[in-house]
C-alpha cells in the first residue's frame, strides 16, 4: 500500500508528459518550458487531493488553463474528489469552480501562452473543462455512488442475519424454557407424591417405630425442601413455556390416541389429513420422547392451517427399535394464503428440542410445492443433551468514518473492500479510461490551434522605405538579371548613399508601345530601403516573319 501512492503520482505525470509532448510534436507549445513547470508543480501536489481536496482541484484546474499537459492531473483529482464527496450539493460545487476556473484562465492567457485571440482561448477552455473536469467527474460520481450502495446493502445484509440469528436463539431459549416448564411440572408433581406418601407413613409409623418414623421425617422434609428449591428455579419461567387449556401436557401425551386427536381437529378445521402409524403405541416410551412427538405433529398441523389450508397432508409415524420417526409432507397451496400470525420460529424450536434428545430434524419445500418435515427422535435419549447449533458468525457492520469536513467525505482511500481480481480489473480501466481522455485532450487541442489563423496568413506587406532588404525579399521583391539589363543605360541616376538596386521582374508593365515600365528599390549600406523609382525603357520587339530580309 506504500507504493500505491507513488505509482499514482507517476502515473499521471506520465500521462500528462505524454500530452505535453504530443502537443508539442504538433508545434502547438508557444512556451515549452513553462507549461512543463507547469505540469511538475500539478505533479507535486498531486498526492494532497485526499487530504486537501477543494484547493487541490482549484489549483490544478488554474494550471491545466494556462498548460494542457496538466489536464491528466486534473482529470484523476477531479475523479477522487467525486468519489470520495458523499454531499451532492457539495460535488456540484466543487466540479463547477474547477470547470471555471480552468475556462477562465485558459481564456485570459489566450494572447500569450495559449492560441492566440481570447474567443480560441475559450475554445480551448471548453476542451479542456470537457476532458480534465467533466467527464471524470461523471465517471467519480457514478462509482461512489455504487460502491456507498453495495456498502448499504451488505450492512443491510449483516443487519438482517443478526436479527435472524437473534430471533433463531431466542426461538431456542423459548423452546428450552417450555421443556424446563414441562421438568417442573413433572419433577414437581412425582416430589409431591413422595411428599404425601411420606406423611402418611410418618403417621402410621408414629406409635409403631418412633426411630423409623424419624426417618420418614426426614424424607418428607428433605422431599419438601427439594420442590421448593426447584420451584425457586424452575418456577420464575412463569406461563412462558407451558401448555395450558386445551394443549396442557399429560401423561397420555405423544401416544397414539393423542396424535389421532390432533388430526381429528385438524380434519375439523377444514384440513384433509391422513395418519399412517407404523409399529406398537408410545405410552411405553419415556415422556419427553413423546412429547417430543406431539409438538412436532402439532407444529406441523399448525403451520399447514396457517399457509395451505386446502393442501393435502400426510402424516406418518414410524415406531421403531432405537428411534421413532415423524414425517409430515403437505402438497402445494391452491390459492395463496392470506398473512398469518406468528413468530416464524416454530420450526427452530422444534429442532432445538429434537437435538436436545440426540435426534434430527429437516425442513424443506418440495420441488413440485408444498413443505416437509422428517423428524427422527430416539426412543431411548440418553441424560447429556444433544450438542446444541452452532451459531452464525456474523461479521461486525464496517463503521462509518467521515473523512472530509462536516462528514462529506465518507470513503477512504483506498479500495481495500474489493477482491484481488477486481481490484486488478477496476484498476486498469481506470488507466486506459486515462489515457483515452489524455488522447481526447491533445486532438481537443490540436483541434482548436489548427482553427485559430496562422500570423502569416491575409495580404503580404508592400515595400515601403525603411524596411530592410530581408523584408523587402519576404515581400516577393527579388532581382532580375533581364530587368536589370533593361534598364542598363536608361535608368535615372540613383539617389546619394545607394549600395546597391534590386530590380524585380514583377515591377515591369509595358505602358504603351515600345515603352516598358520598370521598379527600381535602392538600398543603403546597411541594407536599409531608401527609395522606390519608377522609370520607362525602350522595349525591342521581335520583327514579323514578312519583315525579315
Amino acid at each position: 500500500m506504500a507504493l500505491r501512492p507513488v505509482a499514482e503520482t507517476a502515473g499521471v505525470g506520465l500521462a500528462g508528459l505524454g500530452v505535453w509532448g504530443a502537443v508539442g510534436y504538433l508545434d502547438f507549445l508557444t512556451h515549452p518550458l513553462a507549461q512543463l513547470s507547469a505540469l511538475l508543480v500539478g505533479v507535486v501536489i498531486f498526492p494532497l487531493r485526499r487530504r486537501l481536496p477543494l484547493p487541490v482541484l482549484l489549483a490544478l484546474a488554474a494550471l491545466t488553463g494556462l498548460a494542457p499537459g496538466v489536464g491528466p492531473v486534473t482529470a484523476a483529482t477531479a475523479y477522487t474528489v467525486a468519489r470520495r464527496t458523499v454531499s451532492a450539493r457539495r460535488r456540484a460545487r466543487l466540479l463547477g469552480g474547477a470547470a471555471l476556473l480552468v475556462v477562465g484562465t485558459a481564456t485570459l492567457s489566450a494572447p500569450v501562452l495559449g492560441p492566440g485571440a481570447q474567443p480560441y482561448g475559450l475554445a480551448l477552455g471548453l476542451v479542456l473543462t470537457a476532458t480534465a473536469v467533466v467527464v471524470p467527474g461523471l465517471v467519480g460520481t457514478a462509482y461512489g455512488q455504487q460502491r456507498r450502495l453495495v456498502r448499504a446493502l451488505r450492512e443491510r445484509g449483516d443487519a438482517a442475519e443478526r436479527a435472524r440469528q437473534s430471533a433463531d436463539s431466542e426461538a431456542r431459549i423459548h423452546e428450552r424454557s417450555r421443556i424446563a416448564a414441562e421438568m417442573h411440572d413433572l419433577v414437581g408433581h412425582r416430589l409431591s407424591l413422595i411428599a404425601l406418601h411420606a406423611g402418611g407413613l410418618e403417621l402410621a409409623l408414629e406409635a409403631a417405630d418412633p426411630e423409623l418414623r424419624e426417618e420418614v421425617v426426614l424424607v418428607r422434609r428433605t422431599t419438601r425442601a427439594a420442590l421448593r428449591e426447584l420451584r425457586q428455579a424452575l418456577g420464575v419461567l412463569g406461563p412462558l413455556g407451558r401448555d395450558t387449556g386445551s394443549e396442557a401436557l399429560t401423561d397420555a401425551t405423544g401416544t397414539r390416541a393423542d396424535i389421532e386427536t390432533l388430526v381429528a381437529e385438524s380434519r375439523g378445521g377444514g384440513i384433509a389429513v391422513r395418519l399412517d402409524w407404523t409399529g406398537p403405541d408410545l405410552d411405553a416410551r419415556p415422556a419427553r420422547v413423546r412429547r417430543a412427538v406431539h409438538r412436532v405433529v402439532r407444529e406441523c398441523l399448525t403451520n399447514v392451517h396457517r399457509y395451505a389450508p386446502d393442501a393435502h397432508v400426510t402424516l406418518t409415524v414410524a415406531h421403531e427399535d432405537r428411534n421413532v420417526r415423524v414425517t409430515v409432507c403437505n402438497g402445494a397451496p391452491g390459492t395463496p394464503p392470506a398473512p398469518a400470525g406468528g413468530t416464524g420460529r416454530g420450526l427452530t424450536g422444534l429442532r432445538e428440542r429434537v437435538e436436545l434428545l440426540g435426534g434430527t430434524l429437516d425442513a424443506a419445500p418440495l420441488p413440485a410445492g408444498g413443505f416437509r418435515v422428517d423428524a427422527s427422535v430416539p426412543t431411548e435419549p440418553g441424560d447429556a443433551p444433544g450438542p446444541a447449533a452452532t451459531p452464525v458468525s456474523v461479521p461486525p457492520p464496517v463503521p462509518w468514518r467521515p473523512d472530509g469536513p462536516s462528514g462529506a467525505l465518507a470513503e477512504g482511500g483506498g479500495d481495500g473492500g474489493l477482491p484481488s481480481e477486481r481490484l486488478a480489473a477496476h484498476r486498469l480501466t481506470l488507466a486506459l479510461g486515462l489515457g483515452a481522455l489524455s488522447v481526447l485532450m491533445v486532438l481537443g487541442v490540436a483541434f482548436v490551434y489548427a482553427s485559430t489563423p496562422h500570423r502569416d496568413a491575409g495580404p503580404r506587406l508592400l515595400p515601403r522605405v525603411g524596411m530592410s532588404y530581408a523584408e523587402v525579399s519576404a515581400a516577393g521583391v527579388l532581382d532580375s538579371a533581364a530587368v536589370r539589363a533593361a534598364a542598363t543605360g536608361h535608368e535615372p541616376p540613383r539617389p546619394a548613399g545607394t549600395a546597391g538596386c534590386v530590380y524585380p521582374f514583377a515591377g515591369g508593365t509595358e505602358s504603351r508601345s515600345g515603352a516598358l515600365t520598370v521598379a527600381r528599390y535602392c538600398f543603403d549600406a546597411s541594407q536599409r530601403l531608401i527609395a522606390i523609382d519608377r522609370f520607362t525603357v525602350p522595349s525591342v520587339r521581335d520583327a514579323t516573319p514578312w519583315e525579315t530580309p
